[in-house]
């Protein structure tokens, strides 16, 4: 028994005199590495595709010394974050014990006991992974912060890097942007607010809501009490005031730019070349692909589009499909109002966007834009207890055989199951993963008619393999990184392969104009036929509706754009979202081509044009009432006898 006993006193001694040891070892190390360059650590400066700064982040241009800094927000920082800020050196040992036992008890992390120089450590820090080794560098670095700088020093670095929401880093940022004043003039009340919004600045920011962020503050100035910084008045009269926020920024008003700054800086996170902290760049410089003018452009047209509606909301992307550039995007409506980027983090079902997936397939594997299948109410009957029976927009069926650029043309659901089943959904998902779509795709009966979901962005990109001819390309907003001595750190591989058939491409981008054609007004009239007055320029368009989301993607050779519509509690949408989101597209794709020639696809050499009938695909002479110049590859054109192919759908029954 004394024997155990003292083994136990000698291995606590050991590992007493091994954390000893420890620490002054890497104190050592720090004291004698060199100097954290702590005012341009953080800095980060985005530039768009001309080369013009769109934001700047805790760099030298917004850094304020503490003297420049209202007590108010000094004093608040303290008594929330760290009360023993100025008596530690680096690490709060009775706090650490405290959380231990508090979250052990709980069985639940409650409580946290990062010091304000731990927090500063954070922030130099390109990602946030929880690996041992990250909390080893943090460590180190807070030994390193301590050992080299004063109290005061690392104070002030912490308060110009810390994120105070809607992409204000740093307190002259944020007080700038929440309340058109410097830092150093913020009353109680205001920093009270401030410095309530950094342990959560998609929660705690009073423009996200107010009332949330009233009661974090109202934390804060209690704690400012309990450590002796204010009385009880001071904090009761502080909480009563009513704040007015300003809420914008003095350079530009926009209030979705952030959502590509987000998109670009999440984007950084996953290029393995760039250091992982950025004390080892001493700053970065980001080159991005934005187009400011598009950016503002887009944003104009939705809020424009969407005045009546203040839930419905949007996601907006515009591509160069020659090498997956992303030029502007558009994350949601405001925001100031919400963080969440629909454009990078949401997948919705896109409907009917699904179905130049399934054409090109169909166009790949014999099919022409003449091939014909029976526009019918039917029931396809899988078993005796599995059937499903597709419906038309509005019910409305030919009753006869239509033509491929027909189904394109009314968007003919009936017509998309045939050719499915005909094919086998294998043809379809082949094609769509080839053009670079990752999302999964089940093999249902309802897979061409785009029930399932995948990112705005993925569908971009798989458009623009159509847009240029058939190559892949990978979506992209970072053109190249520099440190803050112009070494180039990564520059984008704008390299595409070629994954699609050229020539069938062709004939696909020549069909998708059919849905705004005044030629294909028959029995129905095309999708977007509102559109065939209005576009100065040729474009490929389709367009997607569910009883929950409204897409329209649609591209030249120069540009593709997409916008989706939707609410983010899945609510049905009105019937006005197709025409808001009609509106929102076209308007902002001629923005990008106006002043330029409508130039269109060149024919290739095995491609011949012949006059048919577009809604039965038949051949016509000059004659005819109705014809249309339509596009086959060399041999394949059609005659006047076309074969139906539903003869050969063996599991289908009219109704």
């Amino acid at each position: 028994m004394k024997r155990a006993g003292k083994i136990i006193r000698n291995g606590i001694i050991i590992g007493i005199v091994g954390i000893f040891v420890t620490f002054l070892s890497a104190f050592l190390y720090a004291k004698f590495s060199p100097k954290l360059e702590i005012k341009s650590a953080n800095s980060i400066t985005l530039f768009d595709k001309d080369k013009e700064v769109f934001f700047q982040g805790s760099g030298t241009k917004e850094w304020v010394g503490l003297d420049e800094i209202s007590k108010n927000v000094i004093n608040a920082t303290i008594s929330t974050e760290d009360k023993n800020f100025y008596k530690h050196k680096g690490f709060d040992l009775f706090r650490i014990l405290k959380a231990t036992y508090i979250n052990i008890s709980s069985r639940k992390t409650k409580q946290g006991a990062s010091t304000i120089t731990q927090q500063y450590a954070k922030n130099l820090f390109l990602d946030f992974d929880k690996t041992w080794k990250r909390k080893w560098d943090e460590a180190l670095y807070t030994i390193r912060l301590e050992a080299n700088y004063s109290k005061d020093e690392i104070l002030e670095g912490y308060l110009n890097t810390i994120n105070y929401g809607h992409g204000m880093y740093g307190i002259e940022n944020a007080s700038q942007f929440y309340f058109n004043k410097s830092a150093k003039d913020l009353d109680l009340a205001e920093a009270s607010i401030l410095v309530g919004i950094p342990k959560s600045p998609s929660n705690y920011s009073p423009l996200v809501n107010e009332q949330i962020a009233k009661n974090r503050q109202k934390t804060i100035l209690n704690m400012m009490v309990k450590n002796n910084f204010i009385s009880e008045e001071e904090a009761n009269n502080a909480h009563q005031q009513n704040l007015t926020y300003y809420g914008k920024k003095d350079d530009d008003n926009s209030t979705t730019l952030m959502y590509y700054q987000d998109a670009v800086l999440s984007e950084l996170k996953e290029i393995k070349s760039i250091p992982s902290s950025y004390t080892d760049t001493k700053g970065l410089k980001i080159y991005t692909n934005l187009d400011l003018n598009m950016q503002k452009t887009l944003e104009q047209n939705i809020n424009e589009q969407l005045v009546e509606d203040k839930e419905l909301q949007a996601s907006a992307v515009m591509m160069d499909p020659d090498t997956g550039k992303i030029i502007a995007l558009i994350g949601g409506r405001d925001y100031n109002s919400s963080q969440f980027n629909r454009a990078t983090k949401a997948k919705r079902q896109v409907g009917s966007t699904m179905k130049p997936y399934l054409y090109y397939a169909a166009l790949e594997n014999g099919f022409t834009t003449s091939s014909s299948f029976t526009s019918e109410q039917t029931t396809f009957t899988f078993s005796e207890r599995d059937d499903y029976s597709p419906k038309n927009y509005n019910d409305k069926y030919a009753n006869k055989a239509i033509s491929m650029a027909t189904a394109v043309s009314y968007s003919d659901n009936i017509y998309a199951v045939k050719t499915n089943l005909f094919l086998g959904s294998d043809a379809m998902i082949n094609v769509a993963k080839r053009v670079g779509i990752t999302a999964k795709l089940e093999d249902v009966p309802s897979l061409p008619l785009g029930t399932n979901e995948i990112s705005i962005i993925e569908m971009t990109a798989g458009y623009a393999s159509f847009a240029n001819l058939g190559y892949k390309v990978t979506p992209h907003l970072i053109e190249r990184v520099e440190d803050s001595e112009g070494n180039v750190l990564y520059k984008a591989n704008n390299n595409k392969n070629l994954v699609l058939n050229s020539s069938i491409t062709y004939i696909l981008n020549n069909m998708l104009t059919a849905t705004y054609d005044p030629e294909y007004i028959d029995y129905n009239y095309p999708t977007a036929i509102g559109l065939s007055s209005k576009l100065k320029h040729t474009y490929s368009l389709k367009s997607g509706t569910t009883d929950t989301d409204e897409w329209y993607i649609g591209y030249n050779k120069n540009i593709v754009t997409s916008v989706w519509l939707g609410y983010d509690n899945n609510k049905s949408l009105t019937t006005a979202a197709p025409r808001y989101a009609q509106n929102i597209w076209y308007k902002s794709i001629e923005a990008y081509e106006e002043g330029k020639e409508n130039e269109w696809y060149a024919k290739p050499d095995n491609v011949s044009a012949v006059l048919v009938d577009p809604i039965s695909g038949k051949i016509v002479d000059e004659a005819a009432e109705k014809k249309k110049l339509m596009y086959f590859i060399k041999g394949t054109e059609p005659t006047t006898d076309q074969t139906i192919f539903d003869e050969k759908l063996n599991n289908t029954r009219a109704e």
